[in-house]
């Protein structure tokens, strides 16, 4: 299978992170697995609004060409979803977005963030959004 796993959220994060995974997806002939974390007690205006938006991520890529695959998965554990899709697609690459933090929160990664690049059975790309 393989592929290149991407973390999204509807963020300037989020979409640095899938404009990196489909440009790496292009450059190595791979589809993209767009993984999306619900919690368990989202509300469901909330949940509505992230299917609005996965769902325009999938028009954008169906309309790229881009092989892909979405998954929204309500584990609630970003990083348990994004290893464990890495594991199951054998992905060859994660790709996630960091935020942009003041010079003290630089040593500081997320926990999150933390978890997938040391758990992530394969290469990790962090990217962050353009500056604005």
């Amino acid at each position: 299978m393989g592929g290149i796993v991407v973390g999204y959220l509807a963020t300037p994060e989020g979409r640095a992170a899938l404009e990196a995974a489909v440009e790496e997806a292009r450059r190595n002939d791979s589809r993209v697995v767009v993984v999306v974390s619900a919690r368990p007690d989202e509300a469901p205006e909330q949940r509505a609004a992230v299917e609005q938006a996965l769902a325009q991520v999938e028009s954008e890529l169906a309309a790229g060409g881009i092989p892909h695959e979405v998954r929204l998965l309500d584990g609630g554990d970003v990083a348990d979803d994004l290893i464990g899709t890495a594991e199951d697609v054998d992905a060859q690459l994660v790709v996630i977005g960091l935020r942009r933090r003041s010079p003290v929160g630089k040593l500081i990664l997320g926990a999150n963030a933390q978890r997938v690049l040391f758990d992530a059975p394969c290469p990790v790309l962090t990217v962050k959004p353009a500056a604005s």
